[in-house]
């Protein structure tokens, strides 16, 4: 078996519901209501993306995240 190491970007929606994306993996997201139940949901997402992917897995390096605010 292969060890994976995946980026998530974590963020929560307007109505407190954590989102959960996995870049390195298109279409994979998932949300929870905690964070605790996200990291769950995002194994089994993540699981079944693999699953399902036919080519080999592209895996980035984790950098960091930065958020940029301004106003327009």
């Amino acid at each position: 078996m292969k060890t994976y190491r995946f980026p998530v970007i974590v963020e929560r929606d307007e109505d407190g519901w954590y989102v959960g994306i996995v870049p390195d993996l298109k279409g994979c997201h998932t949300q929870a209501r905690t964070l605790s139940g996200l990291e769950k949901r995002l194994r089994e997402a993540i699981r079944l993306c693999l699953e399902i992917e036919k080519r080999p897995v592209q895996q980035n390096t984790f950098v960091g995240v930065h958020q940029i605010e301004l106003t327009a």
